[in-house]
C-alpha cells in the first residue's frame, strides 16, 4: 500500500508515520506533504502517485478542499483533523473515513480496514462506502470535546481547563479565553472553531462576539425589538444582545 500524507504540523506528520510503522509496516510512505500547494502539484504531476490519502483539512496555506478544486482526486483519502463540522462536505470529495485528531492507532486501523475491504489490490473500488459512516463520523466520534484549551503566555505554555473557563470572546481579528476569575489569554482558533469544540450543554454562542459558558450567564432582561440582553461574569462594557432569531434556541439553551 503506497501512502500519501498531508498534514502541515510536523509532530502529527511523525505521529501518523509511527502508526502507520506499526500497523502496516510494509505501507510506503511516497510522501509527506505540508501545503495545498504541494499536493496540488504532486497530483498534477502523478495522479496516481499512491493508494490512498491521509489529509489535514486546515493547512498552513488553507484549507484542504482547495485541492479538489484545483485537481480531480481519483485517489481515496481519510480526512484526520480536530474539527468535526466539514464531515459532511468531506464525503462529497472521494472520502472514505472521517477521524478526529487526537487520533488513535485503533480508529486509524478501522480506517485502513475500511480501504482495503472497499478497493482492490489494483485500486478499483469493489464496493460503496456506506452512509451509516457518515453518520458514525458525524454523531460518535463527534461527540468528544475538548477538555482544556492551550494558550502562550511569554514563553510558557498554559493549558486552561474547560471548567475554568467563562466566555470567549473576538475583538479585532483576536480571540480571548477569559477565565471565571477574571485572567484572560490569547488563543489561536477562532470562534467559529472553538464552537464546534465545546460542549453546546454547557457553551452558547450568544452573539458573534461571544461564546458563552453557562456558568457565566448573569442577569437575562428583555430589550428593545425582542431581543435579550445578557449579563456576563467577568462582567464586559459592551452590551451583550441575543437577536430576536437567535432567542427561542437561547432560551432552550438555558433552560437546559
Amino acid at each position: 500500500m503506497r501512502i500519501l500524507i498531508v498534514e502541515d504540523e510536523p509532530l502529527a506528520q511523525q505521529e501518523l508515520k509511527r502508526m502507520l510503522g506499526r500497523l502496516r509496516p510494509d505501507a510506503e510512505i511516497v510522501a509527506a506533504h505540508d501545503s495545498i500547494e504541494d499536493t496540488v502539484a504532486l497530483l498534477q504531476e502523478s495522479p496516481k502517485c499512491c493508494d490512498l490519502i491521509l489529509m489535514d483539512i486546515e493547512l498552513a496555506d488553507g484549507s484542504s478542499f482547495s485541492i479538489f478544486d484545483q485537481v480531480q482526486v481519483m485517489i481515496p483519502v481519510v480526512f484526520v483533523t480536530a474539527y468535526n463540522e466539514h464531515a459532511l462536505r468531506a464525503f462529497k470529495v472521494n472520502s472514505i473515513d472521517y477521524l478526529l485528531k487526537p487520533l488513535d492507532e485503533e480508529a486509524l486501523e478501522q480506517a485502513i480496514c475500511k480501504y482495503e475491504n472497499l478497493y482492490d489490490s489494483d485500486g478499483s473500488r469493489q464496493a460503496e462506502p456506506q452512509w451509516q459512516d457518515v453518520v458514525k463520523a458525524l454523531s460518535g466520534q463527534a461527540s468528544s470535546y475538548k477538555t482544556r484549551f492551550v494558550a502562550m503566555v511569554g514563553d510558557r505554555i498554559k493549558y486552561i481547563p474547560v471548567e475554568e473557563i467563562a466566555y470567549f470572546f473576538a475583538e479585532d481579528n483576536t480571540v480571548f479565553l477569559v477565565q471565571h476569575d477574571k485572567r484572560r489569554y490569547v488563543i489561536n482558533n477562532n470562534l467559529e472553531q472553538i464552537e464546534t469544540m465545546v460542549d453546546p450543554q454547557h457553551f452558547f454562542r450568544i452573539t458573534r462576539k461571544y461564546l458563552a459558558n453557562i456558568k457565566a450567564i448573569g442577569d437575562v432582561f428583555k430589550h428593545f425589538n425582542s431581543r435579550l440582553k445578557v449579563t456576563l461574569s467577568p462582567p464586559v462594557e459592551d452590551a451583550v444582545l441575543v437577536s430576536r432569531v437567535k432567542v427561542p434556541e437561547f432560551m432552550k439553551w438555558l433552560g437546559g
